[in-house]
């Protein structure tokens, strides 16, 4: 057998140089000759090359007829044990096949003439005729490869799984029976479940509808490991990585988080796929970030339904600390909504449709609700709830069967009242045909309508039009403007097929740095993504430490958001977990990682540290550094006030009253906030130049030659001059305080 495999890979060897020496290449020879044409060679050429051709075809003709005759010994062969009987033969099949395909394949590439069939020359011409056709055909002709079936599961597996599945549809939901799910997936982790007790490891760890154990989550993740799950292995790097509950080992965080990408572990790919783009602890390498971010980005995109799913709060906690941050609607608020709502205002139905629609703002998401406030608006003749109506029945889910009829009434309702939702949800139904005869034309329609009205769903589909060729001639140019569209809104499809497209050159320039933005603002909006409002409500709740853990987690993933977060947990002190040392330098190098991803804030943090020498040697310079970088670059107007101050004392910089001034008005006109900070500088600043001034002139005055020069004799008797005032102001002091005249009895 290893012979006959020998024997094919010969065979590839020829073939490949065949392809490149062929007749092919034969005639591109000849057309260049005849452009530049020398008498006495041609002859001389075409003899040459007939010849080596003719040696050619006569050796591949043996080899084929030798690979046949070896086949047939070994499949005539008594020797072979019978149980390896059945394995033998379907390699041999294997091999055979292949070279029949090998054959056809000279066959596609060269002269007819090359490869004589002993049966027939009008066969091989056919089939010449047939391999020139589509070279997919080939593809499609090849054998299935065999599928890995999954083990079956037992009996009390099964029984796992349907409990587990159960309690992850309510986490995705964001049920507020947190502690019911996560009780209903220990269970199935007892029985054994694999990927229940995956998840009850992250629970112990985050404290998530359990008691913080870092301990049992550690043991989880080492046995499973051990076992080779994918999942393990990015718990373990996870842990190695940010040196919970085991000593920090980057290099022991980089083999787990690899074993993990190779077994196909989203978390593990993203973590090993930010470490590639930012030069984190391994040679900075796009075209690797771009595969692994690519891989991650194919699963986000074939979960997410055109709507865009659940929506995602993300809050910056020292924005929300300042006061800056949206945070969630208050109770009352939303019970004021409620009451408008239910007293018939359309403007508070359709509002409390939308949030419990797509969730968020501390809204659960619930579309039994949502269907409910958009029915009392539908009956007012809104057009936005008739068109979200449309949606819902279109998509279905939680209880409500997807209804094509009643969506395609709801969305022509919306389409008279020229909603852009339902047109474009118009466009859907004759698209792919549902509920009314399949119609490009009047999809591309529907589809253009919403997109002129900037509705992000008929901007999307138009792209996929453009860039498949539905209905109308493919151009990437026009799918490339209409997915850049749609990605303003962050719609993730758009972003994923725009990631596509530069990473192959699709329309615009091929561009790898570009390729790895787009797919790693995909990955970052995957289902994960909901830790963040997990993590903002534990530290909500005055729980730091399930806080700061949750962020650490999305933070290894690359999320920017998450890494200042966990560095403005550590930076306020809140956190138990770590010493005082340890945690600055922890926060240093968390908000060193979040400047470099563009966030000015934490940018403004490292010139911060660096100033006071907070996990790091004071340093003036370097803290100059990030707040010019701050201020010219992301025109942060705290970095701008800083760098007058610092420009005013000399600290770090040249001091300069001028550069001062201005540094303090550029910080006013860039923000309303430095307004009176900086007023009360320039006051400051004013004040302290007049009295600079005010001295400057005196000093350089006749008077100060004559009475502070070195040669005055009141310089030179200054002692004298100093005892005569000295006893002058105490007669002074005696005479005010001699007794007065005595009254008269």
């Amino acid at each position: 057998m290893k012979r006959f495999q020998l024997y094919i890979l010969c065979l590839c060897v020829i073939l490949s140089s065949a392809e490149l020496l062929g007749p092919e290449a034969r005639k591109k020879t000849e057309k260049d000759e005849e452009e530049e044409p020398a008498e006495g060679t041609d002859s001389k050429y075409d003899r040459v090359s007939a010849e080596y051709f003719k040696e050619l075809k006569d050796a591949m003709n043996r080899e084929i007829v030798n690979l046949q005759e070896y086949t047939e010994a070994l499949r005539s062969s008594k020797d072979v044990p019978k149980e390896e009987e059945i394995n033998k033969d379907s390699h041999l099949d294997q091999m055979e096949y292949t070279l029949k395909l090998l054959k056809k394949s000279f066959l596609r590439h060269s002269e007819t003439a090359w490869i004589n069939d002993p049966k027939s020359g009008e066969s091989t011409e056919n089939d010449a005729e047939k391999m020139e056709e589509n070279p997919q055909d080939i593809l499609d002709t090849l054998p299935p490869l065999p599928e890995e079936e999954e083990a079956e599961l037992s009996p009390e597996l099964k029984e796992a799984k349907e409990l587990y599945d159960v309690a992850m549809a309510k986490l995705n939901r964001r049920s507020p029976d947190l502690r019911g799910a996560i009780l209903q997936i220990k269970q199935a982790a007892d029985t054994g479940y694999v990927p229940a007790k995956i998840k009850l490891a992250w629970s112990y760890l985050f404290g998530e509808g359990v008691e913080l154990d870092l301990e049992k989550a550690k043991k989880i993740f080492e046995v499973l490991a051990e076992e080779g799950n994918a999942d393990a292995h990015a718990g373990m790097g996870f842990l190695y990585a940010t040196g919970i509950a085991v000593p920090v080992s980057q290099a022991k965080a980089l083999v787990h988080y690899t074993m993990g990408a190779l077994g196909d572990s989203d978390y593990a790919q993203m973590a090993l796929a930010y470490r590639y783009w930012s030069g984190n602890t391994v040679p900075s390498s796009c075209p690797k970030a771009m595969d692994l971010y690519m891989k991650v980005a194919s699963k986000v995109a074939s979960q997410v339904t055109f709507s865009g799913g659940p929506a995602i709060q993300r809050t910056r906690l020292i924005d929300e600390a300042e006061g800056g941050g949206p945070g969630t609607l208050d109770t009352d608020l939303i019970e004021y909504y409620q009451l408008l709502a239910e007293k018939g205002d359309v403007q508070a139905q359709i509002g409390l449709g939308q949030l419990h629609f797509q969730g968020g703002r501390g809204v659960t998401l619930d579309i039994g609700r949502a269907l409910h406030y958009f029915q009392q608006a539908a009956k007012a003749g809104n057009s936005v709830a008739h068109a979200f109506l449309g949606k819902i029945y279109l998509e279905g889910g939680d209880g409500i069967k997807a209804d094509n009829e009643t969506a395609l009434r709801y969305f022509r309702k919306a389409a008279e009242q020229n909603s852009p939702v339902g047109q474009s949800g118009l466009g859907i139904m004759y698209l792919q045909g549902r509920g009314v005869p399949k119609d490009t034309s009047a999809a591309f329609k529907y589809f253009t309508m919403a997109a002129n009205q900037g509705w992000v769903e008929g901007q999307l589909h138009l792209g996929f039009m453009y860039f498949g060729g539905i209905g109308v001639r493919r151009d990437f140019k026009q799918a490339n403007k209409y997915f850049s569209l749609a990605s303003q809104t962050g719609h993730v499809l758009a972003l994923y097929h725009l990631g596509q497209m530069h990473a192959q050159g699709l329309g615009v320039m091929r561009s790898c740095t570009t390729a790895v933005e787009l797919f790693k603002n995909v990955c970052e909006r995957g289902s994960w993504g909901s830790r963040l409002m997990l993590a903002h409500a534990a530290w909500r709740a005055r729980d730091s430490d399930s806080s700061l853990l949750q962020y650490l987690a999305l933070a290894e993933r690359g999320y920017e958001l998450a890494q200042t977060n966990a560095a403005f947990l550590l930076d306020n002190g809140e956190v138990r977990l770590f010493p005082g040392s340890e945690r600055w330098s922890r926060a240093l190098q968390l908000w060193s990682r979040g400047a470099a991803q563009g966030c000015g804030a934490a940018r403004v943090k490292l010139g911060d540290y660096h100033y006071y020498g907070l996990g790091t040697p004071q340093d003036l310079e370097a803290a100059a550094y990030h707040y010019r970088i701050a201020s010219e670059q992301l025109h942060n107007a705290q970095a701008t006030f800083n760098l007058g101050y610092m420009h005013e004392r000399g600290l770090g910089l040249a001091q300069d009253a001028h550069l001062a001034k201005r540094c303090y008005d550029l910080a006013a006109d860039s923000s309303a906030d430095a307004r009176l900070p900086a007023a009360l500088a320039l006051a400051r600043l004013n004040a302290a130049t007049a009295l600079q001034n005010i001295l400057d002139s005196f000093f350089q005055s006749p008077l100060a030659v004559i009475f502070l020069s070195g040669e005055s004799p009141l310089v030179s008797n200054w002692d004298l001059y100093l005892i005569t005032a000295l006893l002058g102001a105490l007669g002074l002091v005696v005479y005010l305080r001699r007794p007065g005249p005595q009254p008269a009895h």
